[in-house]
C-alpha cells in the first residue's frame, strides 16, 4: 500500500515537471520560430491576457524584424506600453519617445507625448530625495501643454505640474525649517533667507503664513546670539516683519506666538541700549580719567 502511494505520487510530479516544460519549450520555441507573424500574434495575445514578460521578450525579439514595415508602428506602441505595465517607467518613457520621434503624424503621438511626460511624474520621487526627475517631469507635462493646448489631456497635465510644484514646495519649506532647528546663529539667519527665498518662488504656497512666523522666529533668534553692538538693529527688523506678519494674518493661529516674540523683542532692544549706554559711559570714565592722568 505504501509502495503504491509512493508510485502515484512520483507519476504525478513526473506529470507535473513535464508539462511544465512542455509550456516552456512551447514559449522557447515561439521565441526561436522564424515565423514573425505567428510570433507577432502571439505576444499580442500575451500582452492582451497582462503576461508582460513574455510578451516584452516577444516584441523585443520582433523590434528589428519589422523595421521600417507597417507593423513597426503597433509594435513600438505596444512595446512602450508593455514596459509601462511591468512599471518600467525609464524604459517606458523611452519607447514613448521614441514613438512620437518615430511617428509624429500618428493618431497615437498626443497620446504617446502625454504618457512619456506622466511616467516622469511617476518617476518623481519622495519630498526627501533629490527632486530632479520632478523638474524634468514638470518640463516635459508643459512641453505637452504648449504642443497640445486644446486636448482632453491638458488638463490633468496641469494637475500633474500642481501635484510636482506642491512637492517642491514642501520640499523647500522643510529645507527652510532645517536651518532653524540646527540652533546656530549663522543658521537662524540662513532660515531668514530661506523662507523668504520660497515665498518668492511661490508666492502663492499653502505654506506662506507660517513661514512668515518662522521668520520673525529665527530674526529673533539671530539678533538673540547675535553682539551686543548688533542686537537693536536686527532686534528691529524681527520688529518689522512681525508687523508685516499682523498686517497680513492679523487673525493666524500663530498670533500669540508672534506677540510674545515682539514682547522679546522690545525688552531685547531695550537691554541692547542699556549695554550701548553703559559702554558709552564707560569709555567716556576711561578718557576722563586718561585727561586727568599727570604726564611724565
Amino acid at each position: 500500500m505504501f509502495i503504491n502511494r509512493q508510485i502515484v505520487a512520483v507519476a504525478a510530479l513526473v506529470m507535473f515537471v513535464a508539462l511544465v516544460a512542455g509550456c516552456k519549450s512551447k514559449f522557447e520555441k515561439l521565441r526561436a520560430s522564424n515565423n514573425i507573424a505567428q510570433k507577432y500574434q502571439e505576444a499580442v495575445k500575451y500582452y492582451n491576457n497582462k503576461k508582460y514578460s513574455k510578451a516584452l521578450i516577444l516584441f523585443d525579439d520582433l523590434m528589428t524584424k519589422y523595421r521600417g514595415q507597417a507593423e513597426a508602428e503597433d509594435l513600438y506602441y505596444y512595446t512602450a506600453y508593455t514596459n509601462y505595465y511591468l512599471r518600467d517607467y525609464t524604459s517606458a518613457r523611452f519607447h514613448f519617445k521614441q514613438f512620437t520621434d518615430t511617428y509624429p503624424n500618428s493618431t497615437r503621438a498626443e497620446e504617446c507625448r502625454y504618457m512619456g511626460a506622466y511616467c516622469y511624474f511617476l518617476e518623481s520621487p519622495k519630498t526627501g530625495l533629490d527632486q530632479e526627475y520632478t523638474y524634468r517631469a514638470i518640463e516635459a507635462l508643459q512641453l505637452f501643454i504648449n504642443l497640445y493646448p486644446n486636448s482632453e489631456r491638458a488638463k490633468e497635465a496641469s494637475d500633474l505640474i500642481q501635484q510636482l510644484r506642491d512637492k517642491l514646495e514642501a520640499k523647500a519649506f522643510n529645507n527652510a525649517k532645517l536651518y532653524l532647528d540646527m540652533g546656530l546663529s549663522d543658521d537662524y539667519r540662513a532660515a531668514v533667507i530661506a523662507f523668504d527665498n520660497v515665498l518668492r518662488e511661490f508666492p502663492d504656497t499653502k505654506y506662506a503664513e507660517e513661514m512668515e512666523f518662522l521668520s520673525i522666529k529665527a530674526q529673533y533668534l539671530y539678533a538673540n546670539q547675535s553682539s551686543h553692538r548688533r542686537q537693536e538693529e536686527r532686534f528691529e527688523e524681527a520688529l518689522d516683519m512681525y508687523n508685516n506678519f499682523i498686517s497680513a494674518y492679523p487673525e493666524s493661529k500663530f498670533r500669540k506666538e508672534a506677540d510674545q516674540l515682539k514682547r522679546d523683542a522690545e525688552s531685547g532692544i531695550e537691554q541692547a541700549r542699556k549695554f550701548t549706554t553703559q559702554l558709552a559711559a564707560a569709555s567716556e570714565s576711561k578718557e576722563e580719567q586718561a585727561a586727568e592722568t599727570p604726564q611724565n
